[in-house]
């Protein structure tokens, strides 16, 4: 007769606890939903503004990855906003969670946030943009993709290079491909017995026959130095930015070609040493 009351406390427990598991069941369902048609939506999204983005012709392909990105984690945010709001959790509340989060996460994410804002600093100012060889103090390469926190480079030997935005932003940048001419300063040296007006006439005469050699400003050839076992010769040519190295190795090639048919020396490094004869050496060896 005791036990009566215990069982009816047993079985409004039992019910509290269906009732609570399938009000917040259905709720954590929804939400767990929520979570995975959100996470799929953004990385769609994110995917069709790169191509579209990509597809524009006189659009900067240099911001699609960021704003293909701005848009992936805009979804995102949405996405947590409504699951939070299936809990029952007001708006305002929801605001301060994010507030809170967001300076949590700041705080522990100092070095990112560093990222993401000299990820903007590049985009804003433009030292380079996709497709520029440069040269930084993460790594140099051609430019594949400026992200939000790192920016991607290729190699010339292939190699796949990801650098962090800050380091990239706190130290110099040398873009090699930001003009649309470079200079070529092909240095040659030839023997001291040389005629080393002939070998300037010929080093010109290359010069003037490679149409990629720009003729404004003209090819000249200047004495660099004297060394140690050579005149050294420099030629000065201005070429447009595609076509550098290609003339570069040609150039090279031909100005040994042409120097061995003319008889111009190209010397090896080599020194010359001078014995005294010592006092006295002689006279003992008589």
């Amino acid at each position: 007769m005791e036990q009566a009351p215990q069982t009816n406390e047993y079985e409004h427990l039992i019910s509290d606890l269906i009732d609570v598991g399938v009000r917040y069941g259905t709720s954590l369902l929804m939400a767990i939903l929520i979570l995975i048609v959100g996470a799929l939506l953004a990385r769609w999204i994110s995917r069709l503004v790169r191509n579209r983005l990509e597809k524009v012709e006189r659009f900067d392909q240099t911001l699609t990855p960021i704003l293909a990105q701005i848009a992936r984690y805009a979804v995102l945010v949405i996405t947590l906003i409504a699951v939070l709001a299936e809990f029952g959790i007001q708006t305002t509340s929801i605001i301060a969670v994010l507030g809170a989060a967001g300076l949590a996460v700041g705080l522990a994410l100092q070095g990112t946030l560093q990222n993401v804002s000299a990820g903007m600093m590049l985009l804003m100012l433009r030292p380079f943009q996709r497709g520029d060889y440069v040269e930084t103090g993460a790594g140099s390469g051609t430019v594949d993709e400026i992200g939000l926190f790192m920016t991607r480079m290729l190699t010339p030997q292939g190699i796949y290079v990801a650098a962090p935005n800050s380091k990239i932003w706190s130290d110099t940048i040398t873009n090699y491909s930001k003009m649309p001419n470079r200079r070529l300063d092909l240095l040659v040296g030839v023997a001291y017995d040389s005629d080393i007006d002939k070998a300037a006439n010929i080093l010109l005469a290359l010069a003037r026959h490679d149409k990629r050699i720009l003729t404004d400003p003209e090819p000249i050839v200047v004495t660099k130095a004297l060394g140690d076992s050579s005149v050294d010769l420099e030629l000065r040519a201005w070429i447009p930015i595609g076509d550098f190295w290609d003339v570069n190795f040609q150039m090279t090639r031909n100005v040994k070609i042409a120097f061995d048919r003319a008889g111009i020396e190209i010397p090896y490094p080599h020194r010359q040493l001078v014995f005294d004869q010592l006092p006295g050496v002689d006279d003992a060896k008589s």
